[in-house]
């Protein structure tokens, strides 16, 4: 007698491929009668290996700020849909949703800080320079603001610091400029006409290894979906959500998210917060976690090859004390 297939074949997932799905799973470590998150679902891939790896009893709840990516998972994850919980949240709001499910501390916790393949893939919803759509970016589409209330609303200083600042773009007072400049003759509307307005600005070679406006479209979704504000939330205290010896897995890709992440890992690993002067420590604190990656892990080459927004994703994950010294 065959299994059921975890993910529809009726559903369509070549478009959609999980990051670094063997290493989540590996670190993860999911078990059957074990509970999981998985904060960002997307299009369920990721979903689909936590809810295999726990079968036959172990249960996920999957948490996404986009009811149409939770729309295509729930169809795609039909048949475990007795093990299952999807909620429209982001992952920020995984405490509450637990409390309110009467879940408490869980087995593990996974976060893949990307955008889905099924958000850039769609060019109504204005995350791609590369298909002309509205200049969108809203991964909510409950959220008020879009990216083109930014672009148009924006001072040029402010346009410089969100560029600089979420993007790293080198050229973003160049950038931001020409932008104020532009849009005094006409408000952007397009996500192909942002893109070539920095086009002007930063002149394609065959030197350049990502499009000249990767990073200022990137420094937009941050700003418009509050990115870092989300993941600071959910790093305060996210280490409580799991019970002693839940692991958490993070998938980020760049720098700036990364270092958020690395920074939690670290003082949530920490034996002593006291400042350096003092000598004999009298802080209370006591490890909160393990940390089970010393450098984040990178995706191999084949997979780069098979999937090339795998790129720049790096993987953290930590492991909940046992045991905690009492304060």
């Amino acid at each position: 007698m065959e299994a059921t297939p975890l993910i529809s074949p009726a559903i369509p997932i070549a478009h959609h491929v999980p990051v670094m799905q063997d290493e989540v799973v590996r670190y993860l470590n999911p078990k059957s009668g074990g509970t999981f998150v998985d904060g960002t679902v997307g299009g369920g891939g990721h979903t689909a290996a936590i809810l295999e790896a726990c079968a036959p009893r172990g249960r996920v709840l999957g948490l996404d700020r986009d009811e149409h990516a939770l729309a295509v998972a729930r169809q795609r994850l039909d048949a475990c849909a007795d093990r299952m919980v999807l909620v429209h949240a982001n992952f920020s709001q995984a405490a509450e949703v637990l409390a309110r499910l009467g879940w408490g501390p869980v087995d593990g916790i996974l976060l893949d800080l990307g955008f889905s393949s099924l958000q850039v893939e769609d060019a109504a919803r204005g995350f791609s320079f590369s298909h002309t759509g509205p200049l969108d970016m809203r991964m909510d589409q409950d959220d008020e603001w879009c990216a083109a209330d930014i672009v148009n609303s924006a001072s040029e200083g402010e346009l410089r610091k969100i560029f600089y600042d979420l993007g790293e773009e080198r050229a973003a007072g160049a950038v931001a400029r020409a932008v104020v400049r532009a849009r005094s003759q006409s408000p952007f509307t397009t996500t192909t006409a942002l893109a070539q307005t920095i086009e002007h600005v930063m002149k394609r070679t065959p030197q350049m290894r990502i499009h000249p406006a990767t990073r200022v479209f990137q420094a937009l979704r941050i700003a418009v979906n509050r990115e870092l504000e989300h993941i600071k939330t959910f790093l305060h205290e996210g280490y409580r959500l799991l019970r002693p010896g839940g692991r958490m897995v993070i998938l980020a890709y760049h720098s700036l998210e990364d270092r958020l992440v690395k920074e939690a890992f670290r003082h949530w690993a920490a034996t002593c917060l006291c400042p350096p002067q003092i000598q004999l420590c009298c802080c209370g604190w006591s490890p909160k976690v393990r940390i089970l990656t010393s450098k984040p892990l990178f995706p191999t080459e084949a997979e780069v090859e098979r999937n090339p927004r795998a790129r720049s994703a790096r993987l953290r994950a930590v492991e909940r004390c046992v045991e905690e010294r009492k304060q």
